[in-house]
């Protein structure tokens, strides 16, 4: 289980290519005795992610490992339109969609998510906009919104949208999966309260060993963990976030100068 299924590569925030070392733990993990997706032969999945991105093991393995389907995208760029024709030509019921192509579709194509039973949103922050207009469209769809760095394999938490009547000012990232955890610190590791910002730092079953032939910057963003068994680790995220008072995290920022656009840092 903890031998190494793949290497997914990342940019991070230096520019410079990071090979992520996730094992099949990471994996079967995330994909298997989970509630924030329904897994089965019943459903089809559209793949609308590159392979070399994390979310593409949702798309892939969360169907096949569960005896579904999975459509596969032409070319290594979702194409919105191509997004839309394939899902309604094949019945699609699980899309995954970075934030910028979720507004996009949102405005352009809403028809995609005719057959659609459960979209996620994730990469950027959610627009409260658009999935407000996207729920009065499409009242049977339910949206979810999703974080999770490539080096903590896929959605670490998640958040289902309920409808409302008024468009709300921010949506929240969530709570962990299970067999995941998610802890806000302070500059001294110290958990803190809800409402204050500090640094997200993630742990569980979907920690990656670390970086390809990277042991230093490994031992600087994988560090020990003080608050779980002896031997296990904390991922540095570098973003910022704080609890509600629901116990739901809220994303606020980044520790540093990166930015992402359509997704990508």
């Amino acid at each position: 289980a903890d031998d190494v299924a793949c290497v997914m590569f990342t940019s991070g925030s230096t520019g410079k290519p990071k090979g992520i070392l996730s094992s099949h733990r990471n994996l079967v993990s995330t994909l298997t005795a989970q509630t924030y997706a329904t897994f089965g032969p019943e459903e089809t999945f559209l793949q609308c992610s590159p392979v070399s991105w994390d979310a593409f093991s949702l798309e892939f393995w969360g169907a096949l490992l569960h005896g579904g389907t999975t459509v596969l995208q032409p070319g290594q760029r979702p194409e919105p339109a191509l997004v839309s024709a394939l899902s309604q030509r094949h019945g699609v019921t699980m899309l995954q969609l970075s934030s910028s192509l979720f507004n996009y579709l949102t405005d352009e194509h809403p028809d995609t998510f005719t057959t659609t039973r459960i979209v996620y949103t994730g990469g950027e922050p959610a627009s409260p906009t658009h999935i407000h207009h996207l729920q009065r469209l499409h009242p049977q769809l339910t949206i979810t919104n999703g974080y999770g760095p490539a080096e903590s394999m896929g959605f670490t938490t998640t958040h289902t949208i309920e409808p409302s009547d008024e468009v709300r000012s921010t949506v929240s990232i969530g709570r962990p999966l299970t067999n995941k955890h998610a802890y806000v610190l302070d500059t001294h590791l110290k958990p803190t309260p809800p409402g204050t910002t500090g640094e997200l730092y993630l742990t569980g079953d979907g920690i990656a060993h670390g970086y390809l032939a990277q042991p230093t910057t490994t031992a600087t963003r994988f560090i020990p963990n003080p608050y779980g068994p002896p031997g296990t680790r904390l991922y540095r995220t570098g973003d910022q976030a704080h609890w509600d008072t629901q116990g739901n995290l809220h994303y606020t920022g980044r520790t540093d100068t990166q930015i992402k656009i359509r997704g990508f840092r």
